[in-house]
């Protein structure tokens, strides 16, 4: 796919808790049908069945796809390994997005090796979801195709901090070439808006859209 398709654009991740009744192939492939309907112009999708199904759906749609997976001894969960990267590609993903912090994979392999991997055995681009300037420009110089502030205040170097990463953003757009995404914390238009002004080549939104589990909870705290 050619990624200028998805310049100045909103991305939306249309995902939900396991345990959730939305996490349920279909109504996943419903939420981003609804958002492209909107003007969006591509999905986040987390695993293989439901990327399939959004791609049965919506055959040209872009979709980065992921698969959230945790293992033992490891905190990396977004793609953490070359097999999951393998059944999202079937699935039908444009972009594959992985975990590219400097933490250890499972497996012990590196970001080199599953981006180097996806590149040349699958032919997919890579999005490097970050969390600090240093796992940015390792991700860029592992051939990383995007990288997108996902990570940044959810990684033990980053839980002081709380996104939007609009600092981290506006770094990395100052010292990399490669497309950056703001992601992670974007809870209104405004957000977007900021991140674009700072540079940000695409913006993905998730919870403020499709998290309905989550806005429900927040605002049955209200009433104790």
């Amino acid at each position: 796919m050619n990624i200028e398709t998805l310049k100045n654009s909103l991305i939306v991740s249309c995902q939900a808790p396991i345990d959730s009744p939305l996490h349920d192939p279909k109504i996943i492939a419903a939420m981003a049908k609804a958002s492209v309907m909107q003007g969006a112009a591509g999905v986040r999708i987390d695993t293989p069945a439901h990327i399939e199904q959004v791609r049965q759906q919506m055959p040209d749609i872009s979709i980065i796809g992921l698969w959230k997976k945790q293992f033992p001894k490891s905190e990396v969960y977004i793609t953490p390994r070359f097999e999951e990267a393998i059944a999202i590609a079937r699935a039908g993903a444009d972009i594959i997005a992985i975990d590219a912090t400097r933490r250890e994979r499972p497996e012990r392999e590196t970001v080199s090796e599953i981006i180097e991997k996806i590149h040349t055995r699958l032919d997919k681009l890579v999005m490097a979801d970050i969390d600090t300037i240093e796992s940015a420009i390792a991700a860029a110089e592992a051939g990383a195709d995007l990288v997108a502030t996902t990570l940044y205040g959810y990684t033990p170097q980053t839980q002081h901090l709380s996104p939007p990463g609009y600092s981290l953003l506006t770094e990395i757009v100052e010292k990399l070439q490669i497309p950056v995404i703001g992601e992670g914390g974007i809870s209104s238009p405004e957000d977007a808006k900021k991140a674009l002004d700072l540079g940000a080549f695409a913006v993905v939104v998730g919870t403020a859209i499709t998290g309905i589990d989550l806005k429900v909870k927040a605002f049955k705290a209200v009433f104790g």
